[in-house]
């Protein structure tokens, strides 16, 4: 049986929380009611239910206790209830009734939590974070899109999961990094979507990025992580050396192993090419040079590896293959910027767009918007880039690196 006491008396607390007389903000009078209709309460309409007596002696009661006023439907007094209005003076007596902790004390709870944890959790994202929190609790302002206020647990384990990923120096997976930490292996999966959004939105350059990524930034991985190398060199990793010119499609090696690998002899490694996706590294070919795999965005790890190449061969040319797509020109843009080394986009042009737009696909809304948004940000800088933006834009555009034919430029 629906307890309809309960359940008005905590909506009718849920608006005055919403509203502002809870903020103070209110500069005239005004009530927090709950109206009677069919779309809010079915039941007390349906003439075949007995919930209308019930409804009834519900909110008499709470009248009687003055947690209420009933307002009956003019000429149905009685009869027919038009809405129920809160009683401001009796708020601490109806939120007893109800068993709730009142807003105000929880937003007080929480702030102080918040403060205690501000110095002992310091890291830049963390603390980033956090004075946000604080900044919209003290002004009353809604935090619900990160932490449930009841839920003091939850947070505490959000900052410390934040601040745990960002501090962490060594290379591990997933639930060995949970157990660690929280001592549980699935701990860090459960707040996986929250905390992927505060490392979107609080992190510098994280907001294109999917946890997966900004967890391997980290050092944290789902599987083991592995860069892809093929072409003309040979590698040593500790004290073995591995000659892949002979290999058709390539080696790989874990990330755990990418710190030891060293070049023994890349004498005929004239350029360095990376490519975005593992389909079109397999299938690509190009002579004197040496590919390497990424899967879409580098790490720490794998930005040590190119710097370390570009230290061996500063006078190779050095490309990125990627999707022609606002994807593909960020992960490129990410590319250049964290590695600081003199990428150049290679089949990532107009021409090779115009080659392939039978394969090609329309633009969603979203495409456009980040398509708009790399123009702005690189507006002077790249000149062939904005025509081909301007032509995707107009064209209704873009094109998967897997569509390009090694066999075409052979």
């Amino acid at each position: 049986m629906v307890q309809y006491d309960k359940k008005i008396l905590n909506m009718l607390l849920d608006s005055y929380e919403r509203s502002r007389l809870f903020t103070g903000e209110n500069k005239v009078n005004i009530h927090i009611d709950f109206t009677f209709d069919k779309k809010k309460i079915p039941m007390y309409f349906d003439e075949s239910s007995c919930e209308y007596e019930s409804i009834h002696d519900y909110m008499r009661m709470l009248e009687e206790k003055g947690y209420i006023r009933i307002i009956w439907k003019k000429g149905k007094e009685n009869h027919i209830i038009s809405k129920v209005v809160l009683n401001l003076h009796r708020l601490e007596q109806a939120y007893c009734y109800v068993n709730r902790v009142p807003k105000n004390t929880l937003i007080f709870e929480n702030v102080a939590m918040l403060e205690k944890y501000g110095s002992v959790y310091d890291t830049p994202v963390c603390t980033r974070f956090q004075e946000y929190l604080l900044n919209r609790l003290k002004a009353n302002q809604s935090v619900k899109e990160y932490i449930d206020l009841k839920d003091s647990l939850g947070t505490e384990l959000l900052l410390k999961g934040i601040y745990e990923v960002e501090k962490n120096e060594r290379q591990c997976y997933i639930r060995e990094f949970s157990i660690e930490v929280f001592r549980d292996s699935k701990v860090l999966e459960s707040i996986s979507g929250k905390l992927g959004k505060v490392f979107q939105n609080f992190g510098e350059d994280f907001w294109k990025k999917d946890l997966t990524e900004i967890l391997a930034e980290y050092g944290i991985y789902h599987t083991p992580n592995y860069v892809y190398f093929k072409g003309q060199a040979a590698l040593k990793i500790r004290q073995a050396e591995y000659d892949i010119r002979h290999l058709k499609q390539g080696i790989g090696i874990s990330g755990d192993d990418l710190s030891a690998v060293s070049f023994c002899d890349v004498s005929e490694v004239k350029k360095v090419l990376t490519i975005e996706n593992l389909t079109t590294f397999f299938r690509w070919e190009e002579k004197e040079s040496l590919i390497i795999y990424l899967g879409g965005y580098h790490n720490s790890v794998r930005r040590r590896l190119l710097q370390t190449i570009y230290h061996v061969l500063p006078n190779a040319e050095y490309y990125h293959f990627g999707d022609i797509d606002a994807g593909g020109f960020e992960i490129y843009k990410d590319l250049c910027v964290k590695t600081e080394m003199p990428f150049k986009r290679y089949h990532m042009d107009l021409n090779t767009l115009s080659a392939y737009c039978r394969y090609g696909k329309e633009l969603t809304e979203h495409d456009r918007i980040r398509l708009r948004k790399i123009m702005e940000r690189d507006a002077g800088e790249e000149n062939d880039l904005q025509e081909l933006i301007s032509y995707m834009l107009e064209h209704n555009i873009k094109l998967e690196q897997e569509c390009v034919c090694p066999a075409d430029f052979a």
